[in-house]
């Protein structure tokens, strides 16, 4: 992680609109096809899991993904992690970044490992040298959207998705996504969606 200047990117314009607006966070909605991720969780893997390894599959091929608005600073990551809720013994939830890794098999046994690791010591694992991707999993109930936070003081990408719904032979999640205008605009939020979905089919 490091500071890096805004006119050195594609984000100066941005920087300079939108890092002191008092609501920089803007939400895209989309209904995606996990009919795939349903087939390949009933073979042995989560399915958030999975869905979590995709977010990473598609976010490291949107360089804007690489970029923070940091405070009043904008930061340059060389990795991303996904982050994910994981409720603890202890009858609380707690937060786990798991580093990505384009090998399935590396992320998985991380995401395992960590999670538990959470779990059981109803702590935090914080990967602050990662651009972190927060993931929020409400599975209790089906819902078509969320907002997250909308001041401006968490400024990582947020996405959000409830318990998925069976349609005849297919299976469909909508997913509310979250980012700093800072970050992205809506066009490479829209690439980012449209590469989440490409990755969710080509699983095997």
């Amino acid at each position: 992680m490091r500071e890096i200047h805004p006119d050195e990117t594609s984000r100066a314009a941005a920087f300079q609109l939108w890092m002191q607006a008092p609501q920089p966070m803007v939400t895209l909605f989309k209904t995606l096809d996990v009919t795939n991720l349903v087939r390949a969780s009933r073979k042995g893997r989560k399915f958030n899991l999975l869905l979590c390894w995709c977010i990473g599959k598609a976010a490291c091929q949107v360089p804007e993904f690489y970029l923070l608005p940091v405070g009043d600073k904008l930061m340059a990551y060389d990795q991303l992690a996904v982050n994910t809720v994981v409720a603890v013994r202890n009858g609380g939830i707690n937060t786990c970044d798991v580093p990505f890794s384009q090998d399935l098999e590396v992320f998985a046994q991380n995401y395992l490992a960590l999670t538990a690791q959470v779990r059981e010591s109803c702590q935090n694992y914080d990967l602050t040298d990662h651009m972190v991707i927060g993931t929020s999993a409400l599975t209790q109930t089906e819902i078509d959207g969320a907002v997250n936070i909308y001041a401006g003081f968490y400024n990582n990408p947020f996405i959000i998705w409830g318990r998925y719904r069976k349609r005849l032979w297919r299976a469909a999640l909508p997913v509310s996504f979250q980012f700093h205008h800072t970050q992205m605009d809506g066009g490479h939020a829209a690439r980012f969606l449209e590469l989440l979905q490409a990755e969710i089919n080509s699983l095997k």
